[in-house]
């Protein structure tokens, strides 16, 4: 007979926050127990466990931070960023409690969730045409701070980026896996500033654990091999010939971030495996509905790809998989295609199967 679960109890966590920013990082590696093959032991990083439910929560702080004490960002200066939603909430939390005005671009393709949540948070949201991609939300950003003198945040480019990885994701792996066993950490990209953080203590202090980066199956920017044209301050100057439009939000902006060139450049990942961002719907789903973990279609995706590699993999074989935020954030996508909001016929038999209150 198996043993009865025991109450769980809590003791808090020892200290008390300064504010909501001190709450960033050490999310916890979960251990998925439904999913994937029973000889391969899977974990994920929950990256929605920071405060405002991404990994770009990270970012966020230190950009601002770094940008504090380089004296690059004065008292109530305006912050300014080009962002498909997770680096833009990040921003607007951290802006929130120091007290910067944030704007905000953003294409219009991307979920009315994220700029709703941004606005909550008190930042003006700018959208631009679709069909001018990530680079026209990106040259809208550059327009706006030199026309007002506004900080622009740069996530794709500034140094803040790997290094805020470099000194807390990678580390809070290493404590987390120290004397265990870890044969690959699997991460998507966006800005690149996770694998590139990563790879940089990874390389020198586990370099038996295999990287894997992925990318949308239709949207192969780095697996291409074409080179990302840039100006001379390592921004993007046209968007990349192999973008085309792909639903893994968060995931390959239309060109290769100068964060991520780094990663390629000096080879931090060990392989790279496309996805079609259907799989990452359905892995997304499944970590939902067999394991009680709620991620978004960039996580799903992530997901994917770790069960491919799980597939391969030796036995006794340990993985980790990034998952950048939270669900919440695919409400109004194909995420939650077919999941209605009213009642299914099966909903509906049960209502009736008692003789309580019963709807018209």
């Amino acid at each position: 007979m198996a043993e009865k679960p025991k109450l769980r109890t809590t003791n808090g966590r020892g200290r008390l926050f300064d504010s909501v920013l001190d709450t960033i990082g050490d999310t916890p590696a979960i251990r998925i127990n439904n999913l994937g093959p029973e000889n391969v032991t899977v974990y994920v990083k929950a990256e929605f466990f920071n405060p405002a439910s991404s990994v770009k929560d990270r970012l966020a702080v230190n950009i601002i931070e770094a940008a504090e004490r380089e004296g690059k960002l004065k008292p109530g200066q305006t912050v300014v960023e080009a962002t498909s939603g997770n680096t833009g909430i990040g921003l607007a939390m951290v802006c929130a409690q120091k007290g910067y005005p944030l704007v905000v671009t953003m294409a219009d393709s991307f979920s009315v969730e994220r700029r709703r949540l941004m606005r909550m948070l008190g930042a003006k949201v700018v959208l631009t045409p679709r069909a001018q991609k990530g680079f026209g939300m990106y040259q809208k950003a550059v327009e706006l701070a030199e026309k007002h003198g506004w900080f622009l945040a740069r996530q794709f480019e500034t140094a803040a980026n790997a290094e805020i990885h470099e000194a807390t994701t990678a580390r809070e792996i290493l404590g987390d896996f120290a004397g265990k066993r870890l044969d690959y950490v699997v991460t998507g990209y966006g800005t690149g500033g996770t694998v590139t953080g990563i790879g940089r203590v990874l390389r020198k202090e586990r370099p038996d654990t295999k990287i894997i980066l992925s990318e949308p199956a239709n949207a192969q920017l780095v697996g291409s091999g074409t080179a990302q044209e840039r100006d001379p301050d390592g921004s993007p100057s046209v968007s990349h010939p192999a973008f085309e439009p792909h639903p893994i939000q968060g995931w390959t902006p239309d060109f290769i971030p100068l964060v991520l060139q780094e990663s390629i450049d000096k080879h931090f990942y060990d392989e790279l495996i496309p996805i079609p961002g259907s799989e990452g719907i359905e892995w997304a789903r499944k970590l939902a509905r067999k394991e009680g973990v709620f991620t978004g279609i960039s996580g799903g995706s992530t997901f994917a790809v770790s069960m491919k590699i799980a597939e391969k993999a030796e036995p006794g074989s340990v993985i980790l998989c990034m998952l950048p935020d939270t669900g919440e954030r695919y409400l109004s996508t194909p995420l939650f295609e077919g999941i209605p909001e009213d009642m299914d016929d099966e909903e509906r038999g049960i209502m009736m199967s008692t003789p309580g209150f019963h709807m018209e």
